[in-house]
């Protein structure tokens, strides 16, 4: 839909770390914060404040905040996509499913992204040798939590209930990815983003009311922070750099960062929790690395300008 120009390339590379970085150590806060806040709730109190403060700098720095209501619904249809089927669906499976096992089952997120962008977009199609680069990314998972998969303890049926719902999750995230790809014409990135985060708080909020979420939660400075670091890194930083990327980049490069994450996580495991690297770690992680190179430096053939489908048209600009 929009070729990287030149000039942004830095600002690709730079939006592509930050979110390489900082998503792949959402999955070791999501699981320090659900540990005492339940997850509709978590969920709640962290896009409600990433977004209302994302709406509040947008509107102090002269940027468009006021929509028409077709386009704000636009977005929050968007961010519930994203962030409540995608990102509460995660923080609810963390609760049983080891974070190394559910990033591995949200793998399945890039072949969805190819399906949809396909059938809603048409625009992007990728090549033989980005096809074959995701093919290898998903080789390089099973590699790398190979042990995980294959250790005498059985999945639970809790977990396994679990397990099956990430992949209702990352077909919600795709879905919410390659929409707003197709609705977000007309609007700045950063207020749509803001606009698409408060959504998101807003329907976790009425989920975690109706469930009876609020009397469960255990208010503890571990919680809180975890909390915090998911706003400011994971929301603020890592989600606006997503969304800038999904309006220059076509969206089968973006979702690399599904393969990226768990390697991300693992290292930061490594490092800061000397958490053991074995060979099938060391083996998994260079076929993913292989596979982002092979996915981000492949050719994507773009529709001409007759065929590209029509733009929605905004009103109330």
């Amino acid at each position: 839909m929009h070729a990287t120009q030149p000039s942004n390339r830095w600002k690709v590379i730079l939006c592509f770390g930050l979110v390489y970085l900082f998503w792949g150590s959402t999955y070791l806060g999501i699981d320090i914060a659900v540990q005492t806040i339940p997850p509709a709730l978590m969920c709640a109190l962290r896009f409600t404040i990433a977004g209302a403060v994302m709406l509040a700098v947008c509107a102090m720095t002269g940027r468009k905040v006021l929509y028409s209501a077709r386009q704000i619904g636009l977005a929050s249809i968007v961010g519930i996509l994203l962030l409540m089927g995608g990102n509460l669906t995660l923080s609810w499976a963390e609760l049983a499913v080891p974070t190394g096992l559910a990033a591995l089952i949200l793998a399945v997120t890039p072949l969805w992204f190819l399906v949809l962008d396909t059938l809603l977009l048409g625009d992007h199609h990728i090549s033989r040798r980005g096809k074959a680069g995701l093919a290898l990314g998903i080789v390089g998972l099973f590699i790398l939590f190979y042990p995980e998969l294959m250790s005498d303890t059985a999945l639970s049926h809790q977990q396994l209930i679990r397990s099956t719902a990430l992949l209702g999750g990352s077909f919600s995230w795709a879905l919410g990815s390659v929409l707003s790809k197709r609705w977000q014409s007309g609007m700045d990135v950063f207020s749509a983003t803001g606009w698409q985060v408060l959504a998101a708080g807003i329907a976790n909020f009425i989920f975690a009311v109706i469930v009876g979420d609020l009397p469960h939660a255990v208010w503890t400075a571990k919680g809180i922070g975890a909390v915090l670091y998911l706003v400011v890194c994971g929301s603020w930083i890592g989600y606006t750099a997503y969304i800038y990327l999904l309006d220059h980049v076509p969206t089968s490069k973006v979702s690399t960062y599904a393969y990226v994450n768990p390697v991300i996580a693992v290292i930061l495991g490594w490092l800061i929790l000397h958490e053991r690297v074995d060979k099938f770690i060391a083996a998994g992680s260079a076929v993913v690395v292989l596979s982002v190179i092979l996915v981000t430096s492949a050719k994507v053939k773009g529709k001409t300008v007759a065929e590209e489908l029509p733009a929605l048209e905004s009103s109330g600009d």
